[in-house]
């Protein structure tokens, strides 16, 4: 049985923002036990010019809500990218779970070949939806939840690859 569009988004993505939600827990109990200002880790970078965790977290949520309501032709919720504590992050990851978990299969399958359009910070674009699920959002989704994790993992947080992937 081919894997259809909805298998391929909602579960994926899902599991990639539960895993991440997991790994904020575990930093928090790991910065309130040594002590340490949580706020340094929320707004910690990479690299000067990248966003911080705060914002990593918050670009994974959106574009996981947005991709998947794109997809299945709805609106996405509206989130205020106010978290500024690792439970607020853990939530915000947690309840685009609960709104993907909102979409049945029946509303995403079948948008292979459906013209998708999204707005950028400068432009405007449109491609077929398999393209834009495979090309688009998966890596973007990912991309920022393992950037969220090696901020962590870079400032001391002891995580590793498992924590990332989850349990199977």
């Amino acid at each position: 049985m081919p894997l259809s569009m909805y298998q391929a988004a909602v579960p994926t993505i899902s599991r990639a923002l539960e895993n991440l939600a997991a790994v904020l827990e575990k930093a928090a109990q790991q910065v309130d036990a040594k002590k340490f200002p949580p706020e340094a880790y929320v707004n910690a970078r990479l690299f000067p010019d990248m966003f911080p965790l705060s914002k990593q977290v918050q670009i994974a949520s959106d574009v996981a809500k947005g991709g998947c309501a794109r997809l299945a032709q709805v609106e996405a919720p509206a989130f205020e990218d106010n978290e500024t504590t690792f439970a607020q992050l853990a939530e915000r990851a947690r309840k685009t779970v609960k709104f993907l978990e909102t979409l049945k299969p029946a509303q995403i399958d079948g948008s292979e070949e459906r013209t998708v359009t999204w707005k950028t910070r400068t432009a405007e674009k449109s491609m077929k939806g398999q393209p834009y699920l495979l090309t688009h959002v998966l890596p973007n989704v990912f991309f920022h939840c393992a950037t969220a994790y090696n901020i962590l993992r870079h400032n001391g947080i002891e995580i590793g690859k498992q924590d990332f992937l989850g349990k199977s």
